[in-house]
């Protein structure tokens, strides 16, 4: 963990700051403020901040356990401020939220979604893979025409495990 930063469970005070991180990170796919409020009220046990040391959130992932897959976590978004980027930490809340997940559940794999030609998110997810000496499988979960808002990248799913902690 970046010096100076601390890792904490999100709450519903953190919400607005949830969505102006995501809002400000330009390559998430913004939800409404009010689905971040209720992010951080009903899936703070399987989501995680960043913050400085005056509380202030800087980064954070959200993510739930698939309830047919209850041993899987699915990592639903990753965002870190501008100001705090290239320090490791979206790495280091992801370690840290697994590790806090497996506690309560018996964690045996991960899934996410990335945009073709997010490199960033590759990296981080498949150097993830590789710290947990787990494999990566890639399969495309909704393409194109899936979304019915207009044009949207598809979503190639990660799985990623066994995990061992």
């Amino acid at each position: 963990m970046p010096e100076g930063l601390r890792i904490d469970r999100p709450h519903i005070t953190d919400g607005a700051a949830l969505w102006r991180i995501a809002k400000d990170s330009r390559t998430l796919d913004l939800n409404s403020s009010y689905s971040y409020l209720l992010w951080c009220r009903d899936f703070a046990g399987t989501s995680a901040v960043a913050r400085t040391a005056d509380g202030e959130p800087v980064a954070f992932v959200t993510g739930y356990i698939r309830p047919e897959r209850p041993h899987t976590l699915l990592v639903w978004q990753v965002a870190v401020d501008a100001a705090q980027r290239g320090r490791g930490l979206a790495a280091a809340l992801l370690d840290g939220l697994t590790r806090r997940t497996a506690e309560r559940h018996e964690l045996t794999s991960l899934e996410t979604t990335i945009s073709p030609g997010n490199t960033a998110s590759e990296r981080l997810f498949t150097s993830y893979a590789a710290r947990h000496g787990a494999d990566v499988e890639r399969e495309v979960l909704f393409d194109t025409g899936h979304f019915p808002d207009g044009p949207h990248d598809p979503e190639v799913l990660y799985r990623i495990g066994p995990l061992s902690f």
